[in-house]
């Protein structure tokens, strides 16, 4: 068995085959995970887990990217929380990507001399700790986004942790380097990898020196395909990629890693 702990079947992209892709998933015995990203994402994802009696779960939040487009109503979040599939917060976390420069210079909003750069930072760092002071409130893990921003989410992670109530969860598609990973596995976090690693060499040192009982998986579909299905529509039948790849760096065998890392799913989400 295998549980694919971040998809996104809850899209668009999938309206038309959701039951089809679960029922695959089934088939193959493979559990899932639909994380959302904004109230209308987060909504259909309880929707879709409440179809079925096991096996589809459901995570709840308002990504960074969204921050600007969706003001975050606690409110409307703590009442889709009231569903017993409703296993995690999140996706929930930093990303500037859309408002600082790439490589060539431009940003998304480049041309919106409206857009104050600062200002969507801090809005970015306001609704991430309400979103770990919910996860806490609720008690249960958070699903974190961050995109080279560690040092910050660390920050604020710490900060959250000093108070009364313990943050658990996971770095999403973790991109981090082994020094951070480190940090966040001495408080306790998961950490989960994506299809990601099954083309780039980047992350063999975190996925080698990361315990495997510290280990999630994931395919974050409809994006991060992995090989050997690069250039198409990502699919949560395809995580199985990634547990290959984990045996295939930490030298186990696909069933250990299989197997431990549905148990971790199990024990962090409560499934």
């Amino acid at each position: 068995m295998l549980i694919d702990t971040h998809c996104h079947l809850n899209f668009d992209e999938f309206k038309n085959e959701r039951e089809k892709i679960i029922a695959r998933c089934f088939k193959n015995d493979i559990w899932l995970i639909n994380i959302g990203t904004d109230y209308e994402t987060s909504k259909k994802a309880v929707e879709i887990a409440e179809k079925y009696k096991e096996g589809v779960y459901a995570s709840i939040a308002l990504h960074p990217h969204n921050v600007q487009k969706e003001k975050f109503d606690i409110s409307k979040y703590q009442a889709l929380a009231k569903s017993p599939k409703v296993v995690a917060i999140g996706e929930a976390g930093l990303d500037y990507a859309l408002i600082e420069p790439d490589t060539c210079g431009l940003s998304s909003f480049s041309q919106n001399a409206q857009i104050n750069t600062e200002e969507v930072k801090e809005l970015q760092k306001k609704v991430f700790v309400k979103h770990l002071e919910l996860a806490k409130e609720l008690d249960k893990p958070i699903i974190i986004h961050c995109r080279r921003l560690f040092p910050e989410i660390l920050e604020i992670v710490k900060e959250q942790n000093n108070k009364k109530e313990k943050i658990r969860g996971v770095l999403h598609c973790y991109m981090g380097r082994w020094s951070y990973a480190q940090e966040f596995l001495k408080m306790g976090f998961y950490l989960s990898f994506t299809g990601l690693i099954t083309y780039a060499r980047d992350y063999d040192k975190v996925v080698k020196n990361t315990p495997l009982e510290r280990i999630l998986i994931e395919t974050d579909a409809p994006y991060l395909t992995p090989v050997p299905h690069r250039g198409q529509r990502n699919l949560p039948l395809y995580v199985k990629y990634v547990a290959e790849k984990i045996a295939d760096l930490k030298e186990l065998s696909f069933e250990k890693v299989a197997e431990q890392t549905t148990k971790n799913a199990r024990d962090l989400f409560g499934i």
